[in-house]
């Protein structure tokens, strides 16, 4: 037995340590294209002192650390690129507290979107908070880390945007709170307090977020998605500024795919809206389609497709088995909503060039400031081929959103390098400054944003 894994397992318990190859695989692989990766240590902490600890020894010992939330990334975010030890913040998944009045539940970051959505059901039916376009087991850590957007990103923004404190272990062990929750024991605001957000968006590269306040909205009694269909992508810019325009629609998001066949070269602009009795319903319905969309239908560039359906999250990862085997991975950006049309367009032509049938999907963040837009390529994981066309298509896609004027979100090691070379030297130097200052050993996810 070696002494670091004697350690670990004096930290965490026998049971929550592993050097085994039959778990490590486990740990050296996630969804995407990204070859494997191995860690030579995997633990799973339960307390904060414990990740505290492990930081501590990994620092003494020059060991890399990677945080791990739900392991659904695509991109390689939380793959161990230099070995060292894979951090498993599952079993840090408490409920530490919910105020409906002030409408915020504070929470271990390792908990899943989904124990907290059947929580607030169970125990607070009136709020809501803002899930991920992700399967139910994504985290709230991970989700943070990579500035997550979810189904209320519009009006309110990334789910980054929707947090009243932070508690993180550095990457030299201590353990920090930022928000009214460092001066008090209430979690219920991050300002007006100096600005130091040196976490979000930094995919584990600064420190290991361990607890959450999250902000907390309105679930109103009655749900329901519509759909509203035009076949010219210039259109979907002024149909989303005129439904943003009225603040009636809770999330709103435009797809286009390939497959199935009827739906090829259209644009599905899903509408979700809510309230707390049938008549607000109808009436916010009669807003969006009566109102502001009328004219579409009228001068037959646009219809309905459907109303009153059951909201889903968008099965993006459906196009998985559209290579047949399985496997899917997307190009995240930010763009202004009027770059719809142009990144459909050039989306659709590298899907084309690799054989891959496309799909785009747009969500709208904010009242229309911005937009996520990605493209997904499919490929068959048993097939060496078409995986090296889906990354390539990938590569083209990152080259694609820079050329444009657009921000690659959550960009795997390629994409990030792209960033960085064209980021302003002033701002690379103040990031090369932050990681160096809070990482002085570069031990935290190693080989992710390297500004050195």
């Amino acid at each position: 037995m070696d002494s670091i894994y004697a350690a670990l397992m004096d930290i965490v318990g026998e049971d929550y340590v592993s050097n085994q190859t039959e778990e490590l695989f486990t740990y050296s692989k996630d969804l995407g294209t990204s070859e494997p990766q191995w860690p030579d240590y995997v633990a799973a902490p339960k307390t904060v002192e414990q990740v505290s600890r492990i930081v501590k020894l990994a620092n003494e010992q020059k060991l890399a650390v990677v945080p791990l939330g739900g392991g659904l990334s695509l991109a390689g975010l939380a793959l161990p690129l230099r070995g060292g030890i894979t951090l498993d913040l599952k079993r840090m998944d408490q409920i530490l507290e919910l105020n409906e009045q002030s409408r915020y539940i504070v929470v271990e970051a390792g908990i899943s979107h989904g124990k907290v959505t059947a929580y607030l059901h169970k125990h607070a039916p009136r709020l809501m908070h803002s899930e991920p376009g992700a399967p139910a087991a994504a985290t709230i850590g991970g989700n943070l880390a990579i500035h997550g957007q979810g189904d209320l990103a519009h009006p309110y923004g990334f789910n980054s945007d929707m947090i009243n404190g932070l508690e993180v272990v550095l990457p030299t062990g201590e353990i920090c709170r930022f928000g009214s929750c460092a001066i008090g024991n209430d979690w219920y605001t991050l300002h007006p307090l100096p600005d130091l957000q040196l976490f979000l968006g930094w995919s584990g590269c600064t420190g290991i977020i361990t607890k959450v306040s999250l902000r907390l909205f309105p679930c109103k009694k009655f749900q329901e998605q519509d759909l509203f269909i035009v076949q010219d992508e210039n259109l979907v810019p002024e149909i989303i500024y005129e439904m943003t325009h009225i603040g009636m629609a809770e999330d709103i998001m435009a797809i286009s795919q390939e497959i199935p066949p009827p739906f090829n070269r259209l644009h599905c602009i899903l509408v979700n809206i809510s309230g707390d009795s049938k008549e607000e319903l109808e009436f916010k319905r009669q807003l969006i389609f009566d109102g502001k969309l009328a004219r579409y239908i009228e001068d037959g560039v646009g219809g309905i497709g459907a109303v009153g359906q059951k909201i889903e999250r968008p099965q993006v990862s459906k196009t998985s088995d559209w290579r047949k085997g399985g496997g899917f991975e997307y190009v995240g950006s930010i763009v202004p909503v009027s770059y719809y049309p142009e990144c459909y367009r050039r989306g659709s032509e590298i899907s084309a060039r690799h054989g891959i049938p496309y799909t785009v999907l747009g969500r709208v963040v904010g009242s229309s400031h911005g937009m996520m837009f990605s493209w997904t390529y499919a490929f068959n994981r048993a097939d060496e081929e078409t995986v090296r066309h889906a990354r390539e298509a990938l590569h083209e896609t990152d080259r694609m959103v820079l050329e444009l004027g657009g921000t690659l979100w959550k960009p795997a090691v390629f994409g990030q390098k792209l960033v960085m070379d064209r980021m302003d030297p002033n701002t690379l130097q103040m990031m090369k400054k932050v990681k160096h200052l809070l990482d002085p050993n570069g031990i935290m996810n190693p080989g992710n944003w390297e500004v050195a």
